[in-house]
């Protein structure tokens, strides 16, 4: 069994992490713990209709962001990595300051200092300099930046297969084999 915290964050792109919540519910090899930010609460509203509660039934526990205390903000809670998707400049710049001023933060801070993986689906463009050197700074402490980027290789047809590619790779990067992504099988 393998231990999961997602985080949503207030970028755009909810639907990423509402994906890949969906796809690591469907292995039984998965307990997920998901932190959601005040902002990422307004986003996933605004751009799937959807309320925090409604992500209940996929993941094995739902923590309030402000509950600074739970399991997820201790290096003694065992996981196997934490990815945040999206994620906001906001956040990523909070993580490389490391500034655990709510849990969402705290949990990546935890799962850096543990040495555990920390991906950050980071959703922003353009990109300024300090923006750079954030990813640069969270990188050089262990993160994995992984801005949704899609594969035009695998000829995707809908948003939807947009979406799929990139929570795949998600999968990959924690760890998790993923028959549905499609590769790059060469020329």
């Amino acid at each position: 069994m393998k231990r999961i915290v997602v985080g949503i964050s207030g970028a755009s792109g909810a639907v990423y992490g509402v994906r890949l919540l969906e796809r690591l519910a469907e292995r039984s090899g998965a307990e997920t713990h998901l932190v959601v930010s005040r902002a990422g609460e307004k986003t996933l509203h605004q751009e799937t209709g959807k309320l925090v509660k409604d992500l209940q039934p996929l993941v094995h526990e739902l923590h309030p962001v402000e509950r600074i205390g739970a399991s997820i903000a201790s290096g003694s809670f065992l996981t196997d990595g934490m990815a945040i998707a999206p994620c906001s400049i906001n956040t990523m710049s909070s993580i490389a300051a490391g500034t655990a001023s709510n849990l969402l933060v705290r949990a990546a801070d935890v799962t850096l200092k543990e040495r555990r993986r920390l991906v950050l689906m980071v959703r922003e463009t353009p990109l300024h300099l300090g923006h750079l050197r954030t990813m640069t700074a969270v990188t050089e402490m262990g993160a994995i930046v992984a801005p949704p980027m899609p594969a035009f290789y695998t000829k995707p047809q809908t948003v939807d297969e947009i979406v799929e590619q990139q929570v795949g790779r998600l999968l990959d990067l924690l760890g998790f084999s993923d028959a549905a992504t499609l590769r790059w099988q060469g020329i």
